[in-house]
């Protein structure tokens, strides 16, 4: 009886590992170089470009204010837009200062409260780092304070010479945008990034867990619903073409989108920021993994959807509010490619990974 009794152990044992070896593959991956790549190599590199031009767009800005005229307006211009596409590639990284300080509020939120705005400019009182202030500051308050207080720009020129209200809320403005992207650096290189790198577990609070979470909820709410979705009307049932990005600017919507895609899908791959290198990350990570979605290499399957939501991608108008207004199927069609991809990353690279969604979906997809 007593050899029975051990037969029948040593067979239920050895059945159990054998469920356990083949259930899931082992996750040997080195967290601590992808989080180390993409600190060194990615995220800070991205943050001194971003903080370099928000202090060329403070001192544009100056520039103007002190010497309103065709000239410095149309540096203060080309600054701002550059300052733009820069924040297009660091605004994913909502972790650390950034989400302490919730940057994108600050920066980017669109579209701009015009009524509210003005009324602050006629006061000449208001305190931009109340909440309630968010959608009168950052690039979309320049945006309008640049291109949509006149058609002309000698007009816009004229306006600013004749009123200091004008010239202190576009300071306030600029000044903002620079001093809050500085924060952010400075806590990366003083204090965070060592922090990030450290915390190279695999739970909810690690940071491949969070920031991981944070980049997919980045695509998901600000590149695919933000920037498409909500101005082609998905969510509401008809377009809201003033909900666009740079909606004074016009022509300026498809850069800015292109440049936070190519962002996203660089992200993925572990692609450094100056282009020259690639490291590891999600993409090496799922391979690792041995990954698969249909018997196809999971990375390859997202890195697929990206280039064909690229080629649907460049069939956008530079200026999307004309591309709703003449033919809204294209942005449509857009947003199904940017969706085929949150499925992906959201559902397929997240169980791979072994990672629980953080967030809340609002939007009832």
């Amino acid at each position: 009886m007593k050899n029975l009794l051990l037969l029948l152990l040593l067979t239920i044992t050895a059945f159990s590992c054998g469920e356990d070896d083949n259930a899931q593959p082992s996750d040997n991956f080195d967290r601590q170089a992808m989080l180390t790549h993409w600190a060194d190599n990615i995220i800070i590199p991205g943050y001194v470009a971003f903080t370099a031009s928000t202090t060329d767009l403070q001192e544009a800005a100056d520039a103007f204010i002190a010497n309103p005229e065709l000239g410095t307006l149309s540096a203060l211009r080309s600054a701002w837009e550059t300052a733009y596409l820069d924040w297009q590639k660091v605004a994913m990284y909502e972790i650390g200062k950034a989400e302490e300080l919730l940057l994108t509020n600050n920066l980017n939120i669109y579209p701009v409260d015009v009524a509210a705005l003005d009324a602050n400019i006629n006061s000449g009182t208001y305190n931009l780092e109340l909440p309630s202030t968010n959608d009168q500051q950052g690039f979309p308050a320049l945006d309008y304070l640049l291109y949509g207080l006149a058609d002309e720009a000698a007009a816009l020129v004229n306006l600013y010479a004749d009123n200091e209200n004008y010239r202190l809320y576009l300071r306030a403005v600029a000044n903002r945008i620079n001093t809050l992207s500085q924060a952010v650096l400075d806590d990366w290189t003083d204090r965070y990034r060592d922090e990030f790198i450290a915390n190279d577990g695999n739970s909810a609070t690690a940071s491949v867990d969070r920031f991981v979470n944070d980049y997919i909820f980045f695509y998901e709410k600000h590149l695919r619903a933000g920037k498409i979705g909500i101005p082609a009307g998905v969510f509401s049932g008809a377009p809201l073409d003033n909900t666009v990005e740079a909606y004074y600017r016009r022509d300026f919507s498809k850069e800015l989108l292109l440049a936070s895609f190519d962002a996203v899908q660089d992200f993925f791959n572990g692609k450094s920021f100056d282009g020259s290198s690639t490291g590891p990350g999600l993409a090496a990570y799922l391979t690792e993994l041995n990954a698969e979605k249909n018997g196809l290499p999971l990375a390859e399957v997202i890195n697929e959807q990206f280039n064909l939501t690229r080629v649907q991608a460049a069939l956008l108008a530079d200026d999307f509010t004309e591309q709703i207004a003449t033919d809204n199927a294209v942005m449509l069609a857009t947003y199904d490619q940017l969706q085929i991809n949150v499925i992906n990353l959201k559902v397929d690279m997240l169980q791979k990974l072994n990672i629980n969604v953080d967030y809340v979906d609002a939007d009832g997809d």
